[in-house]
This record gives structure tokens, C-alpha cells and sequence, in this order.
């Protein structure tokens, strides 16, 4: 109910978009039946693309459709976006009596402002930051000789995230020098033929304590066998409702509840691990069981809305949406950007990230 609801916004969006093209620029005939064809299209557009991705041998169509119709949603929010807020503004101006640009003007201002920030986005996409967290604890064993954790998350694999995409990530991650690697999920978002290849591109990188990765949503929906597959493939352990010791401490995580069937619980199982060890959850999805002891939660799943003001709709459903979150339990939450981008390669004030975590003992 909830996805056919913002496919009905998303339609509602593309038809919006269209009749103020139209009524911008005086379009009458088949210039506007063109435009509304046009919105009818990009509607459906997703739907079609899904289908065709299932495709093993349409990989060319995929590929370019993807970009056209991924893009086009992109620029489409935007440009939807400012002319909302444009309406207000010249609503305001009227009623307190100053001059306001007529509607060609205006089409003009917006379309150049969008294609600006439509930019913006995609280098915002490509070109993810490092955010670093430094955590300190007593819990860590005597003569800890520090640990760095790098994480990854919502890479999502797939038609758009390539090979060259992926090898960026992957060699901004080698800079960063981590003696572990984990993923919270979402790597993988695409049927198996789109990548070939790809989990050799992570399997060649060997950090010194290994690999570590929890499903996300979007491994239930490429298929969950095919995406476990592929992280072990590329040296992942995946870490499904189980914990490891590894370097001094205890490494946890839990399926997505999309591939659960329900909400996690994880707090029965984690609360067995003997106390006064340090333990990292990764969970893909920012809900906290307020049950559960552990001393970090690393979760994604948020984009932080991927495209302002998305984040603010995201907000509603996750609260805590981007970076670090102190926890009733005494513990803490850091939530990623994400790394990746799904649907509309770019970002807008949600920047792309990939996290370093570095641990180490209280001094003295």
C-alpha cells in the first residue's frame, strides 16, 4: 500500500511538472500532447526498467535507461521542488506589492537553477566525504593497540553503480588504511548478470582482520540467495544474527527485517555475549532495540534523505537519519549518508560518505 501510494505521488509529480511546462510556455497542440507523452512515460518509466532488468541479454537498454530514467527523476524532484517554493515567493511578493518575473522568465530561472543543482548532485554523488568517529573505551583489552574499522553502506550494486564506481569506492577505502571493512547493507541492488566481475573488484582487498557484512532491504529484493552469494564471493562474513570475536572485540549483526519478515530483535542472542566486552552491532536499518548491550550500532538504510527535502520526510519515519546518536542504554548509534546513491544518481545536502571508526583505550 505504502509503495503504491508514492508511485501515485511520484506519477502525480511527473503530470505536475508537465502542466506547468506547458502553461510556461504556451504550448498548445502536439508540442503539449509531446510533454504530457512525455510525463506518461517517466510515470511508468521505473516499472519498465525493472522488468527489463531482469533481462540477461537487454544489458545495453538497461544500462541507458537507467541513466535516463533514474536522471530525469532526479531532475524532475528538483525542478518540482523550486517551483513550489517560486510559487510561494511570488504569492508573497504579490501581496506585498513587488514586482515578480512572468512565467517564461520564470521557467527560465528555474530550469537553469535545477540543471545547476541536478550538477551539483551528481559530483556530491560521485565524490563521497570521509567522516571519522573516535570512540574510547575501557572495555577495550589491556594493551589495545587501537583498531581502525572502515564502513561502507547503500553502495547498491548494480545497472548504474559499475565497475568504475565501485573501483573509486574501493580505492578511497584502501587510502584509508582499515584493519576491518564492513558493509551495513545494500550493497548489492541488481540481478546477478549486472555483476560480473564485481565481487572480484572486493575480493582483491584484504584488510588485515578481514570483511564483514549484514543484508540490507535491497538484498531481499535482487534475491537473497544470489546477493549472499555474491558477498561471500567478494570475502564478506556475513553476520546474520550472529557475533564473532575479532581483534579484541565482539563483532555483531542481524538481518534486515525485509529479510527477517518482521522487525529484529537481536537483544536475546546479543545479551549472551559475556559482559564488559566491546561490541559493534551492524544493523542496516536505524531502529535501536532498547534491549539490546552493545557499546556502537552501525547502521545506513537513510540516504539522509538522498535529495533535500526528502530528508525531511525521512525524518519522520527515522529520527535518527545521519551521524551520531547517544543511546538510553548507555550505548551509541552512528547512522551513515550511505556511500551510494539508489535511483537518482545524485545527492542534494546528503552528501555520499564512507566512515572511519577508530578505536583505542582511554589514555593512562
Amino acid at each position: 500500500m505504502r509503495f503504491l501510494f508514492i508511485m501515485l505521488c511520484y506519477g502525480g509529480i511527473q503530470f505536475y511538472v508537465a502542466h506547468k511546462v506547458s502553461a510556461s510556455l504556451g504550448l498548445v497542440g502536439p508540442a503539449r500532447l509531446a510533454v504530457y507523452a512525455w510525463a506518461l512515460f517517466m510515470a511508468v518509466g521505473p516499472f519498465l526498467l525493472w522488468r527489463i532488468e531482469r533481462c540477461e541479454n537487454c544489458h545495453e537498454i538497461a544500462v541507458g535507461g537507467a541513466w535516463l530514467i533514474y536522471g530525469w527523476m532526479g531532475v524532475s524532484f528538483l525542478f518540482f521542488t523550486l517551483i513550489l517554493l517560486w510559487s510561494l515567493a511570488g504569492w508573497i511578493a504579490v501581496h506585498v506589492g513587488l514586482a515578480w518575473p512572468g512565467a517564461r522568465a520564470s521557467f527560465a530561472a528555474i530550469g537553469i537553477v535545477t540543471l545547476g543543482l541536478a550538477a551539483y548532485g551528481a559530483y556530491a554523488a560521485w565524490h563521497p566525504r570521509v567522516e571519522r568517529l573516535e570512540i574510547e573505551s575501557d572495555k577495550l583489552p589491556a594493551g589495545f593497540p587501537g583498531l581502525r574499522l572502515v564502513q561502507i553502506s547503500d553502495v547498491h550494486l548494480g545497472v548504474l553503480a559499475g565497475k568504475r564506481r565501485l573501483a573509486s569506492i574501493m580505492h578511497e577505502v584502501a587510502a584509508l588504511k582499515p584493519d576491518i571493512l564492513v558493509s551495513t547493507g545494500d550493497l548489492v541492488d541488481a540481478q546477478a548478470h549486472f555483476l560480473d566481475g564485481r565481487s572480484g573488484q572486493l575480493a582483491s582487498f584484504q584488510p588485515r582482520y578481514g570483511k564483514f557484512a549484514v543484508t540490507g532491504n535491497h538484498e531481499r529484493y535482487a534475491g537473497l540467495a544470489h546477493a549472499i552469494d555474491f558477498h561471500e564471493q567478494a570475502g564478506f562474513h556475513m553476520l546474520r544474527g550472529t557475533y564473532v570475536d575479532v581483534a579484541g572485540i565482539i563483532l555483531a549483526g542481524v538481518d534486515d527485517p525485509a529479510v527477517l519478515g518482521g522487525a529484529s530483535h537481536e537483544s536475546g542472542w546479543l545479551n549472551k555475549i559475556p559482559p564488559g566486552r566491546f561490541v559493534i552491532l551492524l544493523k542496516h536499518q536505524p531502529v535501536v532495540d532498547p534491549a539490546g548491550r552493545f557499546d556502537l550500532q552501525l547502521s545506513g538504510h537513510t540516504h539522509e534523505g538522498q535529495i533535500f527535502p526528502f530528508s525531511l520526510l525521512v525524518r519522520r519515519v527515522y529520527p535518527m537519519v545521519a551521524g551520531k546518536y547517544s543511546l538510553a542504554n548507555g550505548g551509541m548509534l552512528y547512522v551513515s549518508r550511505g556511500t551510494g546513491t539508489w535511483g537518482p544518481p545524485m545527492r542534494l545536502l546528503a552528501p555520499a560518505e564512507i566512515t572511519v571508526i577508530d578505536l583505542k583505550r582511554p589514555a593512562g
